[in-house]
């Protein structure tokens, strides 16, 4: 297990903005995160305009030159959009052709059909994990309701036995899984390899899956038992199709951007040589920009083509997954930013000095960081951006498995207890129509336990890695 030592500690590339003593920057990063929380959750303010005031924030009081920090903010945003932007363009693109197209519901009828009474749990998060590698986790909400409420209706079933697990796997591919925008950004600030942490984040998910999805379901059912509200079933995108693409093509034009990042990873490790050429080739065909353009046009012609679209309807498609992501865009960048001013601040140098002679996990120190912002903003998101740039300093001699786990305990901790001050929390709340009480007794809880059972998990990977 990599822990803390003088020997791994490195000074921080970025020119700090301040050179204001440990207490005072202590102070200004609570100070910004505080400001964060407060306009998110008092004054109901945009995160994205609650994060640029907190970076002033948190640069008056750590004493930094107000044009400094301006710089500093923008500089984080710029780079984190130009890194990731594109990612989850390609994301939402793929993602609404697969709504749009029917290819999703081809997914849910089949395993579904497959799946007898005390099996549905499982198909559930099976489904939500297939379904939720490639789309954010409101839109794979959006795509699942429909089919909870279908299933626990018609099937007599606890709402909560069925839709835990189904949330339970969309959140862990959320926090954990690339190309989902959180894991990305963590992956570029701390220097890891995308392959590396993707094999590895799946071999942390599927446990994790099924111990907050399955088995934890049995005992939220007792806690809250409830029915299907009957006012909340909204029409599924295929109902309207004459037909729609088969499940095998599906599911393979959805793991084909991971099987092609896994390819890359896997030829590193046996070639292990940067200038063969067949080292070169992969490295262009396994990065996340042409897997996810690869999936992308190939989901015109096995999904769009497949379900009887036009080349207009298709382009409208494109066109209509770009617009929602704007917000997403626009938070992820304004999280970079907030990070990158924490970063020239001297943030990361002081918990850097703070932590020299501390026998404590790397690992562990990054998850409750992540943990701490995670409560304190209710983003997943921003606490992944801002947890990744606080350690990424502590990466420099890791190993390329260790950088990995880096990623996922980042991931972990920003799944930690979702509640008021998380989106999430009342888009499941008023989906399965439950009160606040009921939800974090079920929601909150599954979210605490996929955290702790996911940093677990990461720490027994780095006894034998």
């Amino acid at each position: 297990m990599t822990h803390l030592s003088v020997e791994m500690l490195a000074a921080d590339a970025a020119e700090p903005i301040t050179t204001a003593g440990h207490a005072q920057l202590g102070i200004a990063v609570l100070a910004g995160i505080a400001v964060i929380v407060l306009l998110i959750t008092k004054f109901k303010l945009h995160a994205f305009l609650s994060l640029i005031i907190g970076s002033l924030v948190l640069g008056a009081v750590a004493g930094a030159p107000l044009d400094k920090t301006v710089t500093s903010f923008s500089a984080g945003l710029g780079t984190t959009v130009a890194g990731t932007g594109v990612l989850i363009a390609l994301g939402a693109v793929l993602g609404r052709l697969l709504a749009d197209s029917g290819g999703a519901d081809q997914i849910v009828d089949t395993i579904l059909a497959k799946a007898g009474r005390k099996a549905m749990p499982w198909a559930m998060v099976l489904i939500a994990g297939i379904v939720g590698l490639p789309i954010f986790f409101e839109v794979g909400i959006v795509l699942l309701i429909p089919v909870v409420l279908l299933v626990a209706k018609r099937g007599n079933f606890s709402l909560m036995r069925i839709g835990i697990p189904a949330l339970a796997g969309l959140s862990v591919m959320h926090g954990l899984i690339p190309p989902h925008p959180g894991p990305l950004v963590a992956i570029d600030a701390v220097g890891a390899n995308l392959g590396v942490t993707l094999a590895l984040g799946v071999v942390v998910a599927i446990p994790t899956a099924i111990i907050a999805g399955p088995v934890f379901s049995r005992y939220a059912a007792r806690w809250v038992d409830i029915q299907p509200p009957e006012n909340l079933v909204p029409e599924r995108a295929s109902d309207d199709l004459e037909k729609r693409p088969g499940f095998g093509i599906t599911v393979a034009t959805v793991l084909l951007p991971v099987v092609m990042m896994l390819a890359k990873a896997l030829v590193d490790i046996v070639v292990d040589n940067p200038e063969h050429q067949v080292q070169k080739a992969f490295d262009v065909i396994g990065s996340p920009l042409i897997a996810l353009l690869t999936a992308v046009i190939v989901a015109m012609f096995t999904l769009g083509r497949a379900a009887g679209f036009t080349r207009g309807r298709i382009a409208a498609t494109v066109e209509k997954s770009l617009g929602p992501i704007a917000g997403v865009l626009l938070i992820v960048g304004a999280g970079g930013g907030f990070k990158q001013t924490l970063v020239d601040a001297g943030v990361g140098q002081m918990i850097m000095d703070v932590s020299q002679g501390w026998h404590v996990s790397t690992l562990l120190l990054a998850w409750l960081i992540a943990v701490t912002i995670r409560l304190a903003t209710g983003s997943a998101t921003v606490a992944t951006i801002s947890a990744a740039g606080l350690v990424a300093p502590l990466a420099a001699e890791m190993s390329t498995p260790h950088a990995a786990l880096l990623v996922l305990a980042i991931g972990s901790g920003s799944l930690f207890f979702s509640h008021v001050n998380d989106a999430g929390f009342w888009l499941v709340k008023e989906y399965f129509g439950m009160d606040v009480g009921q939800t974090l007794k079920t929601w909150s809880v599954m979210e605490t336990l996929i955290s702790v059972v996911g940093i677990v998990c990461v720490l027994l990977l780095s006894l034998v890695l």
